[in-house]
């Protein structure tokens, strides 16, 4: 019988218009700091002032941080956390997506511990400390469906200076309450809903590929699969679709209840430390039909390839293939069959570079993959995909 531990900390408020249900939770503390991107929607939108209204009608006080980027430093994390101990925040509020969400969770960190959050990377030039201390309470309110960070105790963060973006995770980073409601995620424009949902469906599809999966994760990775497949081609073409937005989102949260990454976000984390403004969901995309073919033609993972084209339909599915048509089928339901590296920054020269970062960046379980991967095998994948 498999052996596994399912640890899920977090109060989940799902559905439409969970956000207006806040104020009549327990809030963890009596001044929250609010974390937000550098961007304007959640303001353009009225999600900030939403949340304020919910926090001024539990009486809980606010103090405001707006400067997270896509791809978040260290500077931001340990800028938000100053601005939380400078003002007297005891908790913390992530309203965005998941880079703002990941940054919280450091930001959390930061707020009880010293020294500089890459103290606490495991990453190469990382300084592999264990937290002394339990982060900050933390609540995710997303407004993206995608990472599923509202439901972990992950967070990927960049040090542009070592050029290492890598994960940084210790079990108090666990939000203590989220809110998962679609109405915030109406707003996302097509291109982002389609970067974000496919980001969902590589958690599920590297979880269901990893040779260590269980059950328990093969459960939520296919029924993820399934509602991306069917839902995010709707949710891409009609942004208003409540439907279609309410699956997608629970597709997300799916994902992130059980994620057991492999190399690709490993790889795609290395994409993303040479140029910090690849989106991720992006970048996964342009990697992964190279890294899924790789698989099919050494005949590995055929089973499991299976079960995927089975849940996004494909019945009567007998081999690897099917789910590759299915997959390139989803891909240009969405516009995202012909995503160029070289559009992004990345020229085909340095991919040479990428291999051997690949073991210096967490993303994923290397030694999960179907059939391992050399460093020859990555720079084959690497330069396959290139555009």
């Amino acid at each position: 019988m498999y052996n596994f531990i399912f640890d899920i900390p977090t109060r989940i408020l799902f559905g439409q218009g969970q956000l207006n249900n806040l104020h009549n939770e327990n809030l963890p503390g009596k001044k929250a700091l609010i974390v937000t991107s550098n961007g304007q929607s959640t303001k353009k939108y009225g999600y900030l002032a939403r949340l304020e209204e919910q926090l001024d009608k539990a009486g809980v006080a606010h103090e405001l941080f707006d400067k997270i980027r896509p791809n978040p430093t260290n500077h931001n994390v340990m800028d938000g956390a100053k601005l939380a101990k400078d003002t007297g925040c005891d908790f913390v509020i992530a309203l965005g997506g998941g880079s703002v969400m990941d940054c919280s969770k450091c930001i959390a960190l930061m707020m009880t511990n010293s020294g500089d959050i890459w103290d606490y990377s495991l990453s190469e030039k990382g300084g592999k400390k264990t937290a002394e201390k339990d982060a900050a309470t933390i609540v995710c309110i997303t407004t993206s469906a995608g990472t599923g960070s509202e439901v972990d105790f992950a967070s990927v963060i960049s040090h542009d200076d070592y050029k290492e973006k890598t994960g940084i995770f210790f079990p108090s980073m666990y939000p203590t309450l989220s809110v998962v409601d679609s109405d915030l995620m109406m707003s996302v424009p097509p291109k982002f809903t389609a970067y974000q949902g496919m980001d969902a469906f590589f958690h599920a599809a590297e979880t269901v590929l990893n040779t260590k999966h269980h059950p328990m994760a093969e459960m939520f990775a296919l029924k993820t699969i399934e509602y991306v497949a069917k839902y995010l081609p709707i949710a891409y073409k009609n942004g208003a679709d409540k439907e279609a937005r309410g699956y997608v989102a629970l597709a997300n949260t799916f994902a992130g209840f059980y994620m057991m990454c492999i190399s690709l976000h490993t790889m795609e984390h290395v994409m993303g430390s040479f140029h910090d403004k690849l989106v991720h969901g992006a970048g996964l995309i342009m990697l992964s039909r190279q890294f899924f073919n790789h698989f099919i033609e050494k005949g590995a993972g055929e089973e499991n390839f299976i079960k995927m084209a089975k849940a996004m339909g494909v019945e009567n599915a007998t081999s690897s293939k099917d789910f590759l048509k299915a997959f390139d089928e989803l891909l240009a339901s969405i516009d995202c069959s012909d995503l160029k590296m070289s559009d992004n920054g990345i020229t085909k020269d340095e991919l040479k570079l990428y291999p051997a970062k690949v073991h210096e960046v967490l993303g994923g379980d290397l030694d999960a993959d179907p059939v391992h991967l050399s460093d020859k095998d990555y720079l084959d994948i690497y330069e396959k995909s290139f555009k």
